[in-house]
């Protein structure tokens, strides 16, 4: 039995004293990095200085400007390596003390059970204490000045970081009025009088002030113009596919002669197919003649303009060169990636969102206007939700584990217009667009409440506790209702204007796919391969097809049918009508997570590797 205590003695002893070794050697690391990186200031050179310094005399300069990007891509790669450093180093530096902490109890507590021998002599006795004492407060004080090493080194770099606000910053009267923020693009600075809008064939038809423009790096020739871009109006909006799941973001296609029957395999029905190059879940965005998706990898991102009638791509734009835009691409998960989230066009420009927090803006000839990082999305899947837009503005639901918000920029320029910030969980829905007694509201849906904002100041309107969950779905709209749900949570419909509920039912529930509405009919797909239709109003369910395979893809109305896509790529065409009649199927022969568009009687729709398009030959 003492043979065992002592043994348990001298474990806890030996842990106790490498615990404390490691905790004082990463301490004394953090220290030197600290001092380290104090001195030399990080992101900071003389050679930088120098360089810039230069180009206020050589300003033309296209190679200068390009040695400038050098160093400071250099520079910026290694300061994400020294904060991984730092970061890493303060975790093994706690876990050592807790270790650490819990040896030293344990070692406390087995030799409170015996009586230690006496020393010789009582100034043995406090030799030997005034030794351990001092070895522990030395220690202790290592530890405590390393952890905050860690934390200050980490927090001292964030001034060098780049906020959503980066593309509204204004210098200060003694810094020079050339910052490098964004390459290939003006920035307009808050306090501007003057409505200032980058273009490359427009030449400007006032005098410009430069004060009212801050100039950034670029190999292109920017000339910045006055003038008003002219947006469209609601009919335009319905004529088109600006968004994910049509005008306004609610499912329902304004359009006639849609197709029933189509076959991937033989090609009936196919007018054309052509291969999307890089991987997107996002779904197609329409203006007129011109269709646009996006792809990624953790590497390269790219928007695509496609021929809507021939099929072929127009062009091919990379996504790179952004200011504050991570070295390395986030975490994502398979079904989400890095282009998840549609784009929205507004028939003057394009916009498109990634997974690394990188929002752009090109004309629709794919010219670049404008580009700015939002700051990196932080959550467990990636960022899924896409845009929508009205009138002079782009809205981005932008739920991050710091913080959940809704965001409105200014589609010339990309600077915020307003922000809001949001009670509630991370949510991987789409916002979209609801007109409530005459004026369009932003709705969103989230744990654990549904809500509507004004469009033009971002106010909370009204706003329902209902959700629960990884909400994934987007809201709908009908019948002057909003219709939100979730699995594991209800199907909702709210009252926008009474700020309640009028009905519920927790039998049938999505987890990605959203509801729609249109004929007075509500309309709920769900993973489980189940299709159920509901009166709008009452809630009372009309009838169901259980199609065996789950929804992904959110159902759609055309010409007054109703198309559904299940994951393995079958389609099913119903009748919009209060009992169940098919009117036709499909198949893509490819599994199908994104949801078609519909436009001038054909139906576009992505697979992972083509764009399909499918009309009547």
């Amino acid at each position: 039995m003492r043979m065992e205590h002592d043994i348990k003695l001298k474990l806890s002893f030996n842990i106790a004293l490498v615990s404390g070794i490691f905790c004082i050697t990463v301490a004394l690391l953090l220290l030197l990095n600290f001092m380290q990186m104090s001195k030399n200031k990080p992101l900071e050179s003389k050679a930088l200085t120098s360089l810039v310094k230069r180009l206020s005399q050589e300003p033309n300069s296209d190679e200068l400007k390009q040695e400038i990007r050098n160093f400071d891509l250099l520079a910026r790669k290694a300061y994400f390596n020294s904060q991984w450093q730092v970061k890493t180093g303060g975790y093994l530096l706690l876990f050592g003390a807790v270790v650490m902490a819990f040896a030293l109890r344990t070692l406390i507590g087995l030799r409170s059970k015996i009586d230690e021998p006496l020393l010789k002599n009582d100034n043995e006795l406090i030799s030997r204490m005034m030794t351990q004492k001092w070895v522990i407060i030395t220690g202790t004080l290592l530890i405590f000045l390393g952890l905050v090493a860690s934390y200050a080194s980490v927090d001292h770099l964030k001034k060098y970081s780049v906020d959503e606000s980066v593309v509204n910053a204004k210098p200060s009267d003694d810094q020079d009025k050339i910052e490098v923020i964004q390459v290939g693009q003006p920035v307009i600075k808050a306090d501007s009088s003057v409505k200032v809008e980058a273009t490359s064939n427009v030449k400007p038809n006032k005098t410009i002030n430069p004060e009212k423009v801050v100039t950034v790096l670029s190999s292109e020739k920017i000339v910045p113009v006055i003038g008003k871009t002219a947006f469209p109006g609601s009919k335009e909006i319905r004529a088109n596919v600006p968004s994910f799941r049509g005008p306004f973001g609610n499912g329902v296609f304004y359009t006639k002669g849609t197709p029933v029957e189509w076959d991937a395999t033989s090609g009936k029905n196919v007018i054309w197919k052509t291969p999307v190059p890089k991987k997107g879940y996002n779904s197609p965005v329409i203006w007129e003649n011109k269709l646009f998706l996006s792809g990624a990898d953790n590497t390269i991102r790219e928007v695509y303009c496609f021929d809507r009638s021939s099929g072929k791509l127009l062009w091919k734009q990379q996504v790179d060169k952004i200011q504050g835009s991570p070295a390395a691409a986030p975490k994502v998960t398979e079904d989400t990636g890095f282009a998840a989230s549609s784009l929205t066009t507004d028939g003057n420009h394009v916009f498109a969102l990634f997974a690394t927090g990188d929002i752009i803006c090109f004309d629709m000839d794919g010219k670049r206007v404008w580009a700015r990082n939002l700051g990196v999305p932080d959550n467990h899947y990636g960022h899924a939700s896409s845009l929508i837009m009205w009138k002079d503005k782009i809205f981005v639901q932008y739920d991050t584990n710091k913080s959940r918000k809704l965001i409105a920029l200014k589609a010339s320029s990309g600077e915020t217009t307003w922000e809001t910030l949001r009670k509630g969980k991370i949510s991987w829905a789409s916002p979209i667009l609801a007109e409530i007694s005459g004026k369009y509201q932003v709705v969103l849906s989230t744990d654990p409440m549904v809500a509507g904002y004004d469009s033009e100041s971002g106010k909370e309107l009204w706003s329902v506790n209902c959700m629960m969950g990884e909400v994934g779905p987007s809201p709908g709209f009908g019948s002057g209702l909003i219709f939100a749900a979730n699995e594991y949570a209800r199907l909702v419909a709210i009252d926008p204007i009474k700020n309640a509920k009028v009905w519920e039912s927790d039998e049938y529930m999505p987890e990605v796919a959203s509801p729609v509405c249109a004929n007075g009919l509500l309309f709920i797909a769900t993973s489980y391969g189940v299709l159920a239709c509901y009166d709008a109003k009452t809630g009372e369910k009309y009838w169901v097809k259980e199609d065996g395979t789950g929804f992904y893809s959110s159902p759609v109305i055309a010409d007054n049918k109703l198309y559904t896509f299940n994951t393995a790529g079958k389609m099913k065409v119903f009748e919009v009508g209060k009992t169940e009649k098919i009117l036709g199927e499909g198949d893509a022969t490819e599994k199908i997570t994104t949801t078609p568009a519909f436009k001038d009687g054909r139906m576009y729709l992505r697979t992972p590797k083509y764009i399909y398009c499918i009309g009547k030959k």
